[in-house]
């Protein structure tokens, strides 16, 4: 049976990577709310980027089960920052009778800190569409993640 798999971490701590991996060994579909976004929003979002993460996100859970459902393995990523929103998606999947699993993708501050510099080198040299993170944004998701209790994932990376 196929099931669904749940990148959890703070920004640039490696879950696209990790999801890139899982891809290839499960054979699976990586679902990513910064991809849709990206590819069709763009970075024109404005003040209503939180609320087209919101309605993304919904879509992709919808998303997930029918291919969950069709017999592929789903890995979803996209942080899962709040311990609410973590519980959240374990019983959604649980209600839909679909399998779960948390793998938490852990980096020290020094290797964040590397890893937001290397990012946002890759956007400013056009070698990456993703998010530029300055040290406003750095701070916003920092305020709104919840590192995770060990009990709550499945895999501790």
């Amino acid at each position: 049976m196929a099931k669904v798999i749940m990148t959890c971490g703070r920004i640039c701590s490696g879950k696209s990577t990790y999801a890139q991996m899982l891809r290839v060994e499960l054979g699976g579909v990586i679902l990513s709310i910064d991809e849709l976004m990206l590819d069709i929003l763009g970075g024109e979002t404005g003040d209503k980027h939180d609320e087209f993460v919101r309605r993304t996100q919904n879509y992709l859970y919808k998303k997930s089960v029918e291919i969950a459902s069709a017999g592929t393995d789903v890995i979803l990523d996209w942080g899962f920052w709040s311990k609410s929103e973590r519980e959240y998606a374990r019983e959604f999947y649980r209600a839909h009778g679909i399998s779960c699993e948390f793998h938490y993708i852990s980096v020290d501050e020094a290797e964040w800190k590397k890893r937001i510099e290397k990012r946002n080198a890759e956007v400013m040299n056009g070698r990456s569409d993703a998010y530029f993170i300055d040290e406003g944004l750095a701070a916003k998701f920092e305020s709104l993640f919840e590192v995770p209790d060990r009990s709550e994932m499945d895999m501790w990376i």
